[in-house]
């Protein structure tokens, strides 16, 4: 793997990242009422869930 081809990668996932949150900051400032209709706090929800499955500190 070359050199570029790491930077062309870090750059697209940059890219894709900074799109998903730019969709998710308009799609909070919509009014609660529409955010339910679309169901947008149902995948908020499960988003921060699996986060919080993935960074869970508790030892086993």
């Amino acid at each position: 793997m070359s050199i570029l081809s790491s930077i062309g990668r870090i750059a697209t996932q940059y890219a894709a990242a900074r799109a998903r949150y730019r969709s998710e900051r308009i799609l909070l400032s919509l009014p609660a009422e529409l955010r339910k209709d679309i169901g947008f706090p149902e995948i908020l929800d499960t988003r921060n869930s699996r986060r919080a499955a993935t960074f869970s500190t508790k030892a086993i």
